[in-house]
């Protein structure tokens, strides 16, 4: 499929100066058949995202399937993504690992990079205290390039509080917070409590609920396979022009709501698939979806596109 560009017709959320903010797209990672890294359709992939109303892109994250990744590997595909976006500043890369230590040395290679921002899980080999993910921050934001935190309290069981993102806003340590949590009511307390903190959307079925709360950006999955209507819808949403943003919502929600699913990187490659794009199978232990999941996911998608949305 060729890629179109498209010209914004909005006011852009993303800056240099905050290149954390806007659609920055959590890249799935094309595999081939033999599960090995497809990194001419990556790149492809991350120009196709850019040209078509994305303002960056996140590797090495979850549906990036990163812990399934060498260390060869995932150094790789950091340097693909930055050859292929052109500007480092467009690149986040996650940089979570079981060890501060480890996640500091990634960060540290986001930064010789040129990567603008970093995305970082709290310590997630056990229930961490505050004390230990304070410490944890602290470290990592010691390579120098700004570090935003990822809220996903049901699988890290560990949860980053209004109160504990204000802490670690505090100690100079996140820049911003991709939310994950489900909760749209903390939009709130994180503004009252740390108003100069970036809140982020990080879960593509609540992207309208906390886009009006006052997101600034969204790391998102879904644009992976409809990366124009998400930035219309994104930007409609942000401008709380609902009119617009409320019947994209309900057209795109069966896709959004997968991921905030188990096979969420499944379901998204699945889609990359069925409009075109190159998403291919998943490293194990991500296994296959089941045929009733994938007929479901499968006619969402088709729906989409008969509707219209690329």
């Amino acid at each position: 499929m060729t890629t179109t560009p498209r010209t914004p017709t909005w006011t852009p959320t993303w800056t240099p100066h905050r290149p954390w903010r806007g659609i920055m797209v959590a890249t799935a990672l094309p595999l081939r058949d033999d599960l090995s890294i497809d990194h001419d359709a990556y790149a492809a992939h991350i120009r196709h995202l850019l040209a078509n109303g994305c303002d960056g892109v996140v590797p090495n994250g979850s549906l990036g399937e990163y812990q399934t990744l060498t260390d060869d590997e995932r150094a790789r595909v950091v340097r693909t993504a930055v050859e292929a976006a052109g500007d480092g500043a467009r690149v986040m890369p996650g940089v979570s690992a079981y060890g501060s230590a480890e996640s500091r040395r990634w960060a540290e290679q986001a930064a010789q990079a040129g990567c603008g921002s970093v995305l970082l899980l709290p310590p997630n080999a056990y229930r961490a205290d505050e004390d230990s993910v304070r410490a944890h921050y602290a470290e990592v934001a010691k390579a120098g390039v700004p570090v935003v935190a990822y809220n996903n309290p049901l699988d890290t069981r560990v949860d980053l509080t209004p109160d504990l993102l204000a802490r670690l806003h505090g100690d100079g340590s996140i820049v911003a917070v991709k939310e994950f949590s489900g909760d749209v009511r903390r939009a709130y307390e994180i503004a009252e409590l740390a108003p100069d903190l970036d809140l982020l959307i990080g879960a593509d079925d609540v992207l309208v609920e906390l886009a009006v709360a006052g997101a600034v950006g969204w790391i998102a999955g879904y644009p992976n396979a409809f990366p124009a209507a998400c930035a219309e819808l994104y930007h409609a949403a942000c401008a709380r022009d609902l009119d617009t943003a409320l019947p994209l919502y309900r057209s795109l929600h069966p896709l959004l709501r997968q991921d905030s699913k188990t096979e969420f990187v499944q379901s998204i490659k699945l889609s990359m698939d069925v409009v075109g794009r190159r998403g291919g199978p998943t490293r194990p232990p991500r296994a296959p979806l089941s045929g009733a999941t994938e007929a479901l996911v499968r006619a969402a998608t088709e729906k989409a596109l008969a509707a219209g949305h690329r």
